[in-house]
């Protein structure tokens, strides 16, 4: 099967803010110049979070560009937005939102077979002590990587 998938947005920050330790595939809901703004690659994640309220998941804060020329018929960029995820996922997410220390982030939002799709995170918080190590792990590696370099040029 020829699966397309176009990258609209991705969330870096949360990779550092937090330890993913599941991920789940969600559809959500846009209206029609939302849905053109996206396919512009005009869509950013980067201050969203995601609720669970009566059931159903929201995601605030999605920053959708109003399309130029959308008009009358463009929303409001940071209005809420439903998610689509089957109930079994739902009730899981709640079980575990409800533990201590777990949150949910979205992840990456891309376009998947014509569909807009956000893929989010079950996420729990690093300490500032895990930042730093993780800050710690990458600058030991670029330098690992800047000595090979020079040692294959030289």
């Amino acid at each position: 099967m020829g699966e397309t998938m176009k990258l609209v947005a991705n969330n870096k920050k949360a990779y550092h803010d937090y330890f993913i330790e599941d991920k789940y595939e969600a559809g959500i809901v846009l209206h029609g110049t939302e849905v053109k703004s996206m396919r512009m690659g005009k869509c950013s994640i980067k201050e969203a979070f995601i609720r669970v309220e009566n059931g159903e998941v929201f995601v605030y804060g999605m920053h959708v560009s109003p399309y130029e020329k959308g008009n009358i018929f463009n929303k409001d960029p940071l209005r809420v937005k439903k998610l689509l995820l089957h109930k079994q996922e739902i009730l899981k997410l709640t079980g575990k939102i409800a533990e201590k220390g777990y949150t949910l982030v979205p992840l990456q939002v891309y376009f998947k077979d014509g569909k807009a799709k956000v893929e989010i995170g079950l996420a729990k918080g690093k300490k500032l002590y895990d930042k730093r190590q993780d800050i710690a792990r990458k600058d030991q590696r670029r330098e690992a990587e800047k000595e090979l370099k020079l040692k294959l040029r030289g």
